[in-house]
């Protein structure tokens, strides 16, 4: 059974940085796509920032100069540095990850539990 493992998150200071980190295990043969989501109450999970299976990272504009995405293949893990921390990135934020398990299988969806992250002006 697949798990993605969030850590981090947490209240902070404009200005201030946070690390989210996320792990995945449970049968994984390898990740297609892994990255990071957010979620504001009442609006639509947008995308933070992602890597593609060929290594091409997007960022969100808003997040752009400020959060870094970082990736440990070997371990199925990957990290988003959040800094310059602005009160408008206070939302809910999901690591995703497209799951294969095994070289015929389709990439398969999965979402971590979700963190909460609060910046305070």
């Amino acid at each position: 059974q697949v798990q993605l493992v969030e850590s981090g998150g947490g209240s902070v200071q404009a200005g201030e940085s946070l690390r989210l980190s996320c792990a995945a295990s449970g049968g994984i043969f390898s990740i297609d796509a892994m990255g990071w989501y957010r979620q504001a109450p009442g609006k639509q999970r947008e995308l933070v920032a992602q890597v593609t299976s060929d290594g091409i990272t997007t960022y969100a504009d808003s997040v752009k100069g400020r959060f870094t995405f970082s990736r440990d293949n070997v371990k199925n893990a990957w990290s988003l540095q959040m800094d310059s921390l602005i009160p408008e990135d206070t939302v809910v934020y999901y690591c995703r990850a497209g799951v294969v398990f095994s070289t015929r299988s389709p990439a398969y969806i999965y979402w971590g539990q979700g963190t909460q992250v609060t910046v305070s002006s």
